[in-house]
């Protein structure tokens, strides 16, 4: 199906197509961050990161419609300045003085938590209320606070500024932005390659047939700690589940609505002690421009096993 069909097509939801424009527009910030990156002189590696910006943009706005070898063509060009250390930033022009972020600070005050606010609300409504999916919740969240922070400082805030501090972010995170994305993919091909079946035939020599709370602990710590190597509690709990929930736990006659629920918490509990959770752990390090790598996991650990152990006992007692 071609773009003009895709669009015009009855039998595309409402959500899909609205979710294809948001691809689009994050696709145009990554070009126009590529190309920022390639034409700024202060940036030694200015080549390698206009490449990687740009591909990535190019997979935002046209994966969808090149065929599959041709996109898994782009993402290992992609790749390439990243792993051989070539993506980085220049001299950042376009962040804001010292003036003026107190300037802004005496304008706005509290005021600055609307627009924040505003994305989690948005999504929240989409997912409850629509049949639209919650990531255009979010990108509807981000233009509702786009147009607030606009409206109280029209002067300080144009199109411009949002597109500098887009490719500012951007460059802050680097490359670890396309982490969550590839450690999604990385739990469908686990899944695909039968991980699952290997895990649930190494658990079924340890725990004894037909223990529900065995089954429970080690699905839970499972969880837990397949997601630490992951990333990713939602790529974790497809493989998991497969391995360990459904063969010990829910074909034990266990609630799929409770097991799968408090699943996911205890991965969110392996998702604060690992750096692969790189949009939680690792991206506030850089941009807080902290001193020590993994100052945000440390602080977590001990919180993460209460949590997890919570979970277990919470698990083994609505389920029992």
């Amino acid at each position: 199906m071609g773009i003009a069909e895709f669009f015009q097509s009855a039998d595309v939801t409402l959500s899909a197509k609205l979710l294809e424009i948001v691809y689009l527009v994050t696709g145009l910030v990554c070009i126009y961050a590529g190309v920022r990156n390639l034409f700024d002189e202060t940036n030694a590696r200015r080549i390698g990161s206009g490449a990687f910006w740009c591909v990535l943009g190019l997979l935002f706005v046209v994966g969808k419609w090149i065929p599959a070898e041709a996109a898994g063509l782009l993402v290992l060009v992609m790749v390439i300045p990243a792993v051989i250390g070539q993506v980085g930033m220049g001299a950042d022009g376009s962040k804001p003085t010292e003036a003026e972020m107190q300037e802004g600070f005496a304008a706005l005050g509290a005021k600055i938590f609307v627009p924040a606010f505003s994305i989690g609300v948005v999504a929240l409504v989409f997912a409850l209320f629509t049949k639209i999916s919650s990531l255009v919740g979010i990108a509807v969240g981000v233009l509702l606070g786009a147009v607030f922070l606009m409206v109280l400082r029209p002067k300080a805030n144009g199109v411009r500024v949002f597109l500098e501090d887009s490719r500012r972010m951007l460059d802050i995170v680097g490359p670890l932005v396309m982490l969550p994305t590839l450690l999604a993919i990385l739990g469908a091909t686990f899944t695909a390659a039968g991980v699952g079946d290997v895990i649930s035939g190494l658990v079924g020599m340890v725990i004894p047939q037909g223990n529900l709370v065995a089954g429970i602990v080690v699905y839970c710590l499972g969880m837990a700690i397949f997601t630490m190597i992951m990333g990713n509690a939602f790529a974790a709990i497809t493989v998991m589940t497969v391995g360990i929930g459904a063969p010990f736990v829910l074909a034990l006659g266990a609630d799929p609505t409770i097991v799968g629920s408090l699943a996911l918490t205890c991965g969110y509990c392996g998702t604060l002690m690992t750096p692969m959770a790189a949009n939680f752990n690792i991206v506030p390090v850089a941009i807080l421009e902290m001193g020590d790598e993994y100052g945000v996991i440390k602080k977590q650990v001990v919180p993460a096993l209460v949590m997890l152990a919570f979970q277990v006992v919470m698990m083994i007692a609505l389920v029992l």
